[in-house]
């Protein structure tokens, strides 16, 4: 599937033939030497996938216009159900830390406390949100089948404001919601909220759980994720070893951190070639929020993320680039267990207002000779998955690269991810083996190598397989598919198959 009907169709040359070996598998490539990949569909799951594992996360701020998550947002509906069938929507943001509650159309709004003034930041911006928002959410969520992790401002909240919220978003949205999130980003609190000097993990939680029993008082089986930081993964330890002192605490059922590769836009490191970089740093913070998680009794996930923060960068986060990105990074958060990843997008507005009202992306397109009307039709914020292309009859709404990446990769939810050995030498290559809940087994392959085929031999006993291809026709355009396979029944022979530079492929036994 296209990531725009109404662009130019790219269309695969042909379509990607191979053989899975069971049991014992070992797929070795012949050009360049060295590279072995060994499967073992016998081994003990590593981790059992969430049927939800897939999430989009979008500001709190989206809620003012009550007709944007609402059933009656059909082209909304669509893009979220094209996505995934059993999704998680988190709404949380910059925005958030600005909110407040209005249930009815008569309520006044509240004195809010005083902030700081930050040299080059906006003054902050507060919005309503509104009982028919959040009555048009429950609506939206039952119409995509998806559920949500439901954000309350921390910032500049009170206890009793955000546990008459909680309580009547408990009431509205019944099962589809899985659990509060109260605070945003409360690492970078300093930066703009709190006093640098006094901040700290055990400031944020002196203020947390006030008003997470406040609200746990209101919705007595009330669920929480918590610390939901920015970039310091310090806090989850430093939380995790204080948890066991809080008397009588608050139910955490996931430990949560955001995650962009770098940013913002006008930073040039801030490209294709370290995008599809491996990252040690995905690892290290897999390792520490999952340990953290363990103590705590708690599942991980990470809740907002995405290419280049503040918006993305144009050339980088709405190219084919990032669909391989996402990919990846969403099997490898998958192999480490986690709950869940949530991709940041929305509209260009609400993206905007969190970052203080401008993309720096757009000033990027202005620079280079780009016209209003082109930056105009151009998806806004730049990383987003699902984006908005005004039209006569209203808007459109289309899977962006970044979200064909997650598509390919839901493929594993619901299944139990496999070990597997892989060591593709100097291509940047990777692959993720898994159980589907069907009993069938699947294999993906990621060759991220802008300049190298990876070739593997298949030997041996060997099944039938379907494949399925993820392409585009560059690496920096903006063309996405996913490309059905066919059912491929191998000879006595072996098989030796190329996954194409810039490719990934799903092998799945029929």
């Amino acid at each position: 599937m296209s990531a725009n009907p109404s662009r130019r169709q790219f269309l695969a040359s042909t379509a990607a033939a191979a053989a899975l070996t069971l049991p014992g598998a070992r797929l070795f490539a012949q050009d360049p030497a060295s590279i072995t990949l060994t499967l073992d569909p016998a081994a003990a799951p590593l981790h059992h996938v969430p049927a939800d594992f897939i999430g989009l996360s979008y500001e709190v701020q989206q809620l003012v216009d009550p007709n944007f998550f609402s059933p009656k947002n059909t082209g909304l509906v669509r893009a979220f159900k094209d996505l995934t069938p059993n999704g998680v929507l988190r709404l949380g943001g910059n925005t958030s830390e600005f909110a407040w509650w209005k249930p009815t159309p008569s309520t006044p709004e509240p004195t809010h406390p005083v902030t700081r003034v930050v040299e080059g930041e906006p003054p902050a911006a507060y919005y309503a949100v509104t009982a028919e928002a959040v009555q048009n959410l429950a609506a939206f969520l039952h119409a995509t089948g998806w559920t949500c992790l439901y954000g309350i401002n921390l910032g500049t909240n009170t206890p009793e404001r955000a546990a008459d919220e909680a309580a009547f978003a408990a009431k509205t949205l019944g099962s589809s919601l899985q659990y509060f999130q109260v605070g945003n980003e409360v690492d970078l609190f300093k930066m703009h909220l709190r006093d640098p000097k006094t901040w700290s993990v055990d400031a944020y939680l002196a203020e947390w759980i006030p008003i997470a029993q406040a609200i746990t008082a209101r919705v007595p089986d009330a669920k929480f994720g918590i610390p939901d930081i920015a970039s310091d993964i310090t806090w989850l330890p430093k939380i995790a070893e204080l948890w066991s002192s809080i008397p009588n605490p608050p139910k955490v059922t996931t430990v949560s951190h955001h995650y962009y590769f770098g940013g913002p836009a006008t930073n040039p490191d801030v490209n294709i070639p370290r995008l599809l970089k491996p990252n040690p740093k995905v690892q290290h913070n897999a390792d520490v929020a999952t340990a953290a998680a363990q103590k705590m009794s708690a599942r991980v996930r990470m809740t907002e993320g995405n290419t280049c923060y503040r918006g993305g960068k144009p050339g980088v986060s709405d190219t084919f680039a990032s669909a391989l990105w996402s990919a990846d990074y969403t099997l490898l958060l998958a192999f480490n267990g986690y709950s869940g990843v949530n991709l940041h997008g929305g509209t260009g507005k609400s993206v905007a207002n969190s970052v203080g009202g401008i993309l720096p992306g757009d000033t990027m397109l202005e620079q280079s000779g780009s016209t209003p009307s082109q930056i105009a039709t151009h998806p806004h914020p730049f990383y987003t998955p699902i984006a908005t292309f005004p039209k006569p009859t209203g808007d459109e709404y289309l899977l962006e690269p970044v979200a064909m990446g997650m598509k390919f990769a839901s493929a594993f939810a619901g299944a139990e991810i496999l070990p597997l050995n892989f060591n593709p030498g100097e291509v940047n290559a990777t692959a993720y083996f898994a159980k589907l809940p069907g009993g069938h087994f699947s294999l993906i392959v990621l060759n991220k190598d802008a300049t190298r085929d990876l070739t593997l031999t298949i030997p041996g006993k060997r099944i039938t397989v379907k494949t399925e291809l993820l392409t585009g026709p560059s690496l920096d355009s903006r063309e996405t598919q996913i490309t059905p396979g066919r059912t491929i029944k191998p000879t006595s022979a072996g098989l030796t198959v190329t996954i194409p530079k810039s490719t990934g492929m799903r092998f799945t036994t029929v």
